[in-house]
């Protein structure tokens, strides 16, 4: 059976193996070339190199410092409050809003779409409001003589989220759900 494919020569240097050395644009290729590393990265992403400044910041005194671990630690409460409005007074006031507009209009469908798309919206906005609290909240504590990286906000989230879920619970079982079905009245 003839071979698949014909014989071919490659350049020397190309080969696995060969001694000789490769041509000479294989030079020119800078040896964090993606087609070189297999894709990956090699170094630093550009944007992230470390912060150098010409003479460092000036520290606040001990006054300054403690104003601003006050002012980090109200802002990290607000942050809370918005972000555990996500999990239950934003949706409520959308379902009631889209009952509104049903009861107004005859429209079941208009109702639960203006619900869905302005629970949406609010969602949004409030990711927004809640990213920049935390950026606040990072700068604050920095300022406040911390040295703080990353942000709250992933941990707000799960927090609450945790939170909202034991509440939701309590009130469907004790409150609202089979609970107090079983109940004699």
């Amino acid at each position: 059976m003839p071979p698949l494919w014909p014989q071919c020569t490659a350049p020397a240097g190309w080969l696995p193996g060969s001694a000789e050395r490769a041509p000479a644009i294989i030079d020119a290729v800078p040896r964090n070339d993606p087609t070189d590393t297999g894709g990956l990265f090699i170094g630093r992403r550009p944007g992230t190199a470390p912060v150098h400044y010409r003479t460092p910041p000036e520290r606040g005194d001990t006054r300054r410092r403690r104003t601003d671990g006050v002012l980090a630690a109200a802002v990290l409460v607000l942050e809370a409050l918005v972000v555990l409005s996500v999990w239950g007074p934003q949706p409520v006031a959308w379902m009631w809003v889209g009952s509104q507009l049903d009861y107004l209009t005859g429209s079941v469908f208009l109702g639960i779409a203006c619900a869905f798309f302005g629970l949406i919206g609010t969602l949004i906005l409030t990711l927004m409001l809640a990213t920049r609290l935390d950026g606040l909240w990072k700068v604050l504590r920095r300022a406040a003589g911390h040295d703080q990286r990353d942000g709250a906000l992933g941990r707000i989230f799960a927090v609450t989220a945790i939170v909202a879920a034991v509440g939701f619970t309590a009130w469907f079982l004790l409150l609202e759900g089979p609970g107090s079905s079983l109940a004699p009245r």
